[in-house]
């Protein structure tokens, strides 16, 4: 069986998100037959005079439209920012009308992830806010089952809506071993379904 393309799309401002991001890839890519394509997006500024390098200088390269296209899943991920995603990834999602009006995501699989710098600010809202232009683009949503011993034994980062870190205000804390396992968690079980319903 060829490769197929979970797509990893996420924003990290101080590289916790990028962190998980890179985590659930290695999930992706433990199950056979699944590769992952990691991608983010640039930086938005309220200045106009403020651009982005057309690459990136290190990490993931920014996603094309194609992306979502040639994806047979998609692990969305973002920091919070005041309970919803952070800016760069909403302003992607709000040119993807093109792709919404083909139908290049409807019946793809998808999960989301965030990262936080407290404990109660707005991990979950995050999380279900990021779902909604997924929902709209036809995706059916995967959470994180508590047959995940480490959902309920976790006490930085996780939940059943997916994968959360604690990265506390300035970005210091690393991963947690259960968020690692979450994380790993969730990029497996997305490639698992996505390559049965790709089969059917």
């Amino acid at each position: 069986m060829g490769q197929h393309d979970i797509l990893i799309l996420y924003y990290s401002r101080y590289g916790s998100t990028r962190d998980l991001a890179r985590l659930i890839a290695e999930g992706v890519e433990s199950v056979p037959g699944a590769n992952a394509r990691l991608r983010t997006v640039p930086a938005v500024s309220t200045v106009c005079e403020a651009s982005q390098p057309a690459v990136p200088a290190d990490g993931a390269p920014y996603v094309e439209y194609r992306d979502l296209e040639e994806c047979i899943g998609l692990a969305l991920g973002s920091p919070t920012r005041f309970g919803n995603m952070a800016a760069p990834m909403k302003y992607f999602w709000d040119g993807t009308t093109s792709q919404w009006l083909a139908g290049a995501l409807v019946g793809k699989p998808a999960c989301v992830f965030t990262s936080t710098g407290s404990m109660h600010g707005g991990q979950e809202s995050t999380l279900l806010t990021m779902m909604v232009p997924l929902l709209h683009h036809g995706m059916m949503i995967l959470g994180l089952p508590y047959s995940e011993p480490d959902l309920m034994s976790s006490i930085t980062g996780g939940s059943p809506y997916g994968v959360t870190h604690h990265a506390f205000a300035d970005g210091s804390a690393p991963i947690s071993p259960e968020e690692e396992r979450l994380a790993r968690a969730q990029g497996k079980r997305l490639a698992q379904i996505a390559l049965q319903l790709k089969r059917s």
